[in-house]
């Protein structure tokens, strides 16, 4: 059958329209970032550098900046942000694996916490960081978390009996450290328990370097406080995301990317370590240095056992302390 000029044309049009598809500007993805001093903290200032990065793999990132940690994953949690920025502790909920790395006592120094950061972002790992439409986009160090205490006499797991600590209220495994310790455990929230140390309220806390002049814990510590020169847990940040919701693979590339900016994290915390001054900082003894980590192990297998901390997690830890350590008494054993 043939078709007259007009009929051609015609139907070409119908083609044009069926099968054209009008230019559509990609949605973009909202973060929720917790940072304690809103938007002119660091965890923003560093998310607006990466927004330029994120462009580049197709996402366009729409940062919104909170400064309770809680109403931001709750947020995530209800679906009104595509990503969240929050601590690792409170990202457990998200994924247990990775929420796991912020473990009592599991990674004695930052080579340490670097070498597990690298061996997470490899795309062999990829399968650990998704949990449901949940995916640890990206594990940033923030330090160790330091004993604070307001009087430096209490220089002694035996000084600490009785004295009110700083608890987290949602996570069981600082409650059971601190009963063990014969302390009292004082229910608290990122977002309180730097106010609580500071008028008063508790003796001690713990708390990363990162969070001393933010946070104002040089208040708390007074003329007769110290920071114990002895990492508890390595504190880190989590970018957490909802895979479904950003171009395919932006996931592995987020991991890879900060993977390459560890240089970066470690200065900024050795920084922050600097800025807490020489006259606070308290050397402990070396038997309290065996004491503490042989109760921190303690908790960790009892908190493992109890399902606070994933199984997967703490094997890999502990591959991770022995090969910086092969000689340490626990790389013998078989109980993680």
């Amino acid at each position: 059958m043939s078709f007259s000029f007009v009929q051609k044309t015609s139907m070409a049009a119908a083609l044009v329209a069926l099968f054209s598809v009008t230019p559509v500007v990609a949605a973009s993805q909202k973060i929720c970032v917790y940072d304690p001093v809103g938007t002119q903290g660091e965890a923003f200032n560093m998310m607006k550098d990466f927004k330029l990065t994120a462009a580049k793999w197709g996402a366009d990132l729409e940062l919104k900046a909170y400064t309770d940690e809680r109403v931001a994953a709750e947020d995530f949690k209800a679906g009104q942000c595509d990503g969240a920025i929050m601590t690792g502790l409170r990202g457990r909920q998200f994924n247990q694996f990775t929420g796991s790395i912020d473990s009592v006592g599991s990674l004695p120094t930052y080579k340490h916490m670097r070498t597990v950061v690298e061996l997470l972002a490899s795309p062999k790992s990829a399968n650990l960081m998704i949990n449901g439409p949940y995916e640890v986009a990206g594990i940033v160090p923030l330090g160790a978390a330091y004993v604070f205490v307001n009087d430096r006499a209490i220089n002694s797991i035996e000084k600490a009996a009785g004295k009110k600590i700083a608890v987290l209220e949602w996570d069981k495994s600082q409650a059971r450290m601190v009963q063990q310790l014969g302390a009292q455990p004082v229910a608290s929230d990122i977002t309180n328990f730097a106010g609580k140390f500071n008028n008063g309220q508790v003796d001690i806390i713990a708390a990363p370097a990162v969070a001393y002049k933010p946070l104002e814990l040089y208040k708390g510590l007074g003329t007769k406080g110290a920071v114990y020169r002895f990492p508890l847990v390595q504190i880190t940040a989590n970018l957490v995301i909802r895979h479904d919701k950003f171009p395919a693979g932006f996931g592995q590339k987020c991991r890879e990317y900060i993977a390459t900016q560890l240089d970066r994290a470690f200065d900024m915390i050795r920084k922050s370590e600097a800025d807490i001054e020489q006259k606070f900082w308290l050397d402990i003894s070396e038997p309290d240095k065996v004491n503490y980590t042989k109760l921190m192990r303690e908790a960790r297998l009892q908190l493992t056992r109890e399902g606070v901390y994933d199984k997967r997690t703490m094997s890999l830890l502990k591959r991770v302390r022995c090969k910086h350590e092969p000689g340490a008494a626990e790389c013998v054993l078989k109980d993680e």
